[in-house]
This record gives structure tokens, C-alpha cells and sequence, in this order.
């Protein structure tokens, strides 16, 4: 079973255009198309050598009278010592909260910034639910950074709304940087103003970088910048950039966040991208493409649970098999989401799958159904079985 932090790095992309009807285990619903290691034996006469570093082999002879050499060897191993003179890199890790209104491309920054793909992009607000935390390792520089993407902070009356003001304020705790993320084509709004007044009641010593983004769709980006700054939330440096169409500049913020590291183990796994469950992941992908094609109809309101995670049998010829649940609130909006004759689900599986197939590098089976879940975003147990409340 493949770990699913190696799923999470970058992928060869992969396109299958072909849609499956039937799922390959015989179970059908409304659905989108989706030998051991052997080393080589070693003879027990022939046992292979080992290279021992700096060993000294003294051998002393004597030549008996019969012509036959004795020989006497007498084996010495000094030990390597480490050279004192060559410092030792420090491991160095922290925390990095992103903050700001919805829909000003936290999540395409963060994305950016790992090179692969762990938090949803829509264009709508309020994609993001749950602060994803995503990893970046420097292994040479021996560095870690781990990034925090929090919900858009916005004022709501759910208990999900409630969940999403707690990560967010979460978020900003025991952090080394905050980055605030703010939208350079659009001076600020109230929502801008209420992450601000969040900004100035944290500790002065955490600095604040203020990110002006889309930059280059932005006509007064200097004056956008300006306003910004002036709402007083200890801004320590500011960056103006293109998270999504400009990925140097992204990359040269994360450098300059690797430098402001303390010394500190690495809090994960080097290899790990996300600390997200693959279930998790998949369901953000699944729920990204509900809210694409959904467009206004059905806002804010749907939520993907992933019940069955079945991987591929390379000999049974069965893909990897993931089936999930669309929860909707209401009667009236299954049929939105599934649309005359099935078309809207099969839009929305077919996109969905397209991302995982690229990002997982294999063929997957997409099987969806759509459940009504009456006022999910007000009841704790259905946000406690959806993974947004801990």
C-alpha cells in the first residue's frame, strides 16, 4: 500500500478521458468514470565484504622449516572521528499562519509555495473550511516550514461558521510569521478591516508580512498596498506578487521565510507535504469541483465525505476505487447537484477524478452519490464525522 505522503508529490500528469459506468467490485451508483522484492542469493562460502574506514591491517610472516609460510595478522581499526573543525548545519522548523479575507488566494499561495496541490482553489469564497497544514522541507539547509492555511475569516452564525473562527484564531498562536494576504485589485473592505483588528491582538513580537496578490491584475497596486498597511497591524515587510502566475516571486517569500526559522527539530516527516488523511484530501478535491460547477445555485452548502478508499489490484486489472458522499441540507438540492439526467454529477466526478488521476499518477474509479443531510453545517456530530471538528 502506497504511503500517501509520496501520492502528494509532484506527478507526471496523466489524462483518461474514457468514463467507467460500472464500478470494477459490481457495486453501482451515480458514479463519473472514473511480485515480493527478491535480492540476489549470496553464496554462504562467498559472504559479501564489508569496508571498514580507516583500518590498518598489520601482518607479521615467518617461514617454517618445511617451506610453509605462518602468517599472523593482527587487525587494528581506528575509529573515524568526526572533524571537529566542520560545524554541524542546525535543524531549524517553524510555523507560518496565512490569513485573510476570503477569496484572496490563500490557498493558491499555498499551493504555489509547495509546489503540489493540498488546499482547494475555487472561485468562490469560503473554498477553504479547515486550516490545512502544509509541509515544505529544505533537506540540504536541513529546514522546515509549516504553513497553516486558514477559512477565509468572515462573520456567520453555523456551528461550521463557529469551527472556522476557532482555526483561524488558532492559527495565529505560537506561530513565527503571519503572512496576511490581502486582494491589490480592491481597496479594503470591513472583512479586511476585521483580520486587521485580529492582527494587532497578537503578540507584537510575531511579525507580519502584508502579501498584496494578484498583482498583475491590479491597476493601483501601490495605492491598494498603501491603504492596507495604514489599517495598523504591525507590519514588519511587504511583498507584492502573482501567486498564481508568478511562482519566483512566491519562492523567493519562501526563502526569505527559511531564514527566520529558530532552531528546532522537524515537526514532521521530511517527505510529508500535508498532514491532511488522504480521505481528507480527496474529499477538498471532490468538494472544489461541487463548487466550480455549482456556481450560485447551491452556496456554501455542500460538504464531501469519502467512505471507501479501495487501491488498485494491478492483477485483477481494478483501478484505485474511491467512493464519497454529497451532502446537501435540503430535498430541493439533490436534484440541483445532480442536474437533468445525471449531467451536473458526472461534471462534477469527471473533473474531480481528472485531478486525482494527475496528482495520484494512476487510473481511478470515482463513485458518487448524493445524500441529503438535513442542516449539516448546525449540527456538531455531522461536522465531527466530516473531520471539522476535533
Amino acid at each position: 500500500m502506497t504511503d500517501f505522503a509520496d501520492d502528494l508529490n509532484e506527478r507526471t500528469p496523466r489524462d483518461h478521458d474514457e468514463t467507467d459506468r460500472d464500478r470494477p467490485d459490481g457495486k453501482n451508483r451515480v458514479v463519473d468514470g472514473g511480485a515480493e522484492d527478491r535480492a540476489d542469493a549470496v553464496p554462504d562460502e562467498a559472504p559479501a565484504q564489508e569496508t571498514i574506514p580507516d583500518a590498518r591491517v598489520d601482518v607479521h610472516v615467518e617461514t617454517r622449516s618445511e617451506g610453509t609460510p605462518a602468517i599472523d595478522a593482527e587487525v587494528r581499526i581506528d575509529a573515524l572521528e568526526p572533524d571537529e573543525d566542520v560545524p554541524v548545519t542546525p535543524m531549524r522548523s517553524g510555523f507560518v499562519a496565512i490569513l485573510g479575507k476570503p477569496n484572496v488566494g490563500k490557498s493558491t499561495l499555498l499551493n504555489t509555495v509547495l509546489g503540489v496541490k493540498v488546499a482547494p482553489i475555487s472561485p468562490k469564497p469560503q473554498t477553504t473550511r479547515r486550516g490545512v497544514r502544509g509541509i515544505w522541507t529544505d533537506v540540504p539547509a536541513r529546514r522546515q516550514l509549516v504553513f497553516v492555511d486558514t477559512p477565509g475569516l468572515h462573520k456567520g452564525r453555523t456551528a461550521l461558521d463557529t469551527f472556522m473562527s476557532r482555526e483561524i484564531r488558532g492559527a495565529v498562536a505560537d506561530v513565527e510569521v503571519v503572512l496576511w494576504v490581502v486582494d491589490l485589485r480592491r481597496p479594503p473592505g470591513d472583512e479586511d478591516r476585521d483580520v486587521a483588528r485580529l492582527l494587532r491582538g497578537i503578540d507584537p513580537a510575531t511579525p507580519v508580512f502584508l502579501i498584496g496578490n494578484k498583482l498583475d491584475v491590479a491597476k493601483y497596486p501601490e495605492e491598494a498596498m498603501e491603504l492596507y498597511a495604514e489599517l495598523g497591524a504591525n507590519i514588519t515587510r511587504r511583498y507584492m506578487l502573482s501567486a498564481q502566475n508568478d511562482p519566483k516571486a512566491v519562492y523567493e517569500l519562501r526563502d526569505d521565510l527559511l531564514d527566520m526559522l529558530p532552531e528546532s527539530p522537524y515537526y514532521f516527516p521530511e517527505n510529508l507535504r500535508s498532514d491532511q488523511s488522504r480521505e481528507q484530501w480527496a474529499g477538498e478535491l471532490i468538494r472544489e469541483s461541487a463548487m466550480t460547477h455549482l456556481y450560485q445555485e447551491l452556496p456554501y452548502t455542500v460538504a464531501v465525505k469519502v467512505d471507501e478508499w479501495i487501491d488498485a489490484d494491478e492483477e485483477a486489472e481494478q483501478p484505485l476505487i474511491i467512493q464519497a458522499e454529497i451532502w446537501v441540507e435540503k430535498p430541493q438540492h439533490r436534484p440541483i447537484v445532480i442536474g437533468h439526467g445525471g449531467r451536473m454529477i458526472r461534471e462534477i466526478g469527471r473533473t474531480a477524478r481528472k485531478q486525482l488521476e494527475i496528482f495520484l499518477d494512476q487510473k481511478i474509479f470515482l463513485d458518487l452519490e448524493v445524500v441529503v443531510r438535513r442542516d449539516w453545517r448546525m449540527d456538531t456530530e455531522a461536522l465531527r464525522e466530516l473531520g471539522y471538528d476535533g
